[in-house]
């Protein structure tokens, strides 16, 4: 009888069981892979405490490391995988990697340069500007993003040649009004405004050419003209609501199609959104006013012209006219004026002692009873008529 086979078969299973054990082992050890590499400043020297951000494709799982003072950085016991590599710079992403796939041994090397990336864009610039592409960038770029810069190509071409189309007929629009021939004008600022609605100078140039369009009709042609014109300055005002001359300019041609409730309220409007031009806005609404024989409206204009603006030598003139409406006889046959009226006068010949209106203003002087100063030098020719409107 053998005694030796009970020892061989508990060998057997015990070489059974550590056969067992190193196979559990080998398929228990998971394979892992690592990325490495360094970051660059712009000055060529690494950068310190750059954040890497690695973020796997495949199946979810994100990981961050950071770069040492010399720039360099590793990121070790990455499953093997897929994975996209972001250098991130005092808190902003400055560059990615997509689809970098890791191995098993070497450590996978991923480089970020910011010189390079910063020469890189200002050639990709140069490139968008110019619709050039070079053969160094050409052969860096993936099939999408040729795909995009042809595109983009395109697209920019045809809105260079739409600018210069715009450009010209505007161009063209402005020479037109110059030279006052007012339909050329509006035919090619209408082909402007078709071109892009969205520029509010056409607009406001389109309105400005129907305003002098109509000024060479009458009747229903100049009233549809007016029309026309109020609406492109409307546009333009939507397009850009705070422009002061806009308004100015809005009332104005209220002013002319008759329409003075509504011209007072664009020439307030634009008197209280340029307080220091708010003198010339009020004198403008004065002169509208009186132009229509509303005279308390218009001597509340001018005083505000007068009270923003101290020194408008015309609103005083012309405030001390509208006060004139006011003048009233005595039982005795006396000029009996509002006080404020000979103040206004004697403001203007101050202001303007050799002005256009010197001597109407001395003349209302003396026919108030108010006395004339010997400072002031001899005056021109007065000129009669209605205050002109300032632009």
């Amino acid at each position: 009888m053998d005694n030796s086979f009970p020892y061989r078969k508990t060998f057997q299973r015990i070489s059974i069981l550590l056969g067992t054990f190193l196979l559990l082992s080998v398929a228990g050890h998971a394979q892992t892979s690592s990325i490495e590499g360094e970051v660059k400043g712009e000055d060529g020297k690494g950068l310190k405490d750059a954040i890497i951000k690695i973020e796997r494709l495949d199946i979810k799982g994100n990981y961050k490391t950071k770069t040492d003072k010399k720039g360099h950085y590793i990121h070790a016991g990455l499953p093997l995988g897929n994975y996209k590599i972001t250098c991130e710079v005092e808190g902003k992403d400055i560059d990615t990697v997509n689809n970098v796939r890791t191995r098993l041994g070497d450590p996978t090397p991923i480089n970020f340069n910011l010189a390079e990336m910063k020469a890189k864009a200002a050639a990709m610039q140069k490139m968008a500007e110019s619709g050039q592409m070079s053969k160094d960038i050409e052969r860096g770029m993936t099939a999408e993003q040729k795909a995009a810069f042809e595109k983009q190509n395109k697209e920019r071409a045809a809105q260079l040649a739409k600018n210069k189309a715009l450009n010209d007929a505007f161009n063209a629009g402005r020479e037109a009004m110059n030279a006052k021939q007012w339909d050329q004008a509006i035919e090619q600022l209408k082909k402007a405004s078709e071109l892009d609605a969205n520029q509010h100078v056409v607009w406001a140039n389109l309105a400005d050419a129907y305003a002098g369009a109509a000024g060479t009709k009458n009747g229903q042609e100049q009233a549809d003209l007016y029309a026309k014109g109020m609406e492109a300055f409307q546009k333009a005002i939507a397009l850009k609501p705070d422009d002061a001359a806009y308004l100015n300019n809005y009332g104005l041609m209220l002013a002319r199609a008759k329409k003075v409730p509504e011209a007072q309220e664009q020439l307030t409007k634009a008197a209280q959104l340029d307080p220091p031009n708010a003198g010339k806005y009020y004198y403008n609404l004065g002169a509208v006013l009186q132009n229509t024989g509303q005279y308390d409206g218009a001597i509340d204009a001018f005083k505000s012209a007068i009270t923003a603006d101290p020194s408008h030598a015309e609103a005083q003139y012309w405030y001390a006219t509208a006060l004139s409406s006011k003048i009233t006889m005595s039982a005795d046959g006396k000029v009996q004026a509002p006080p404020e009226m000979r103040g206004a006068l004697e403001k203007y010949l101050e202001l303007r002692p050799d002005g256009q209106f010197a001597g109407a203003a001395k003349e209302l002087l003396t026919t108030i009873g108010g006395q004339i100063s010997t400072s002031y030098q001899n005056p021109t020719a007065p000129k009669k008529g209605a205050p002109a409107k300032k632009k």
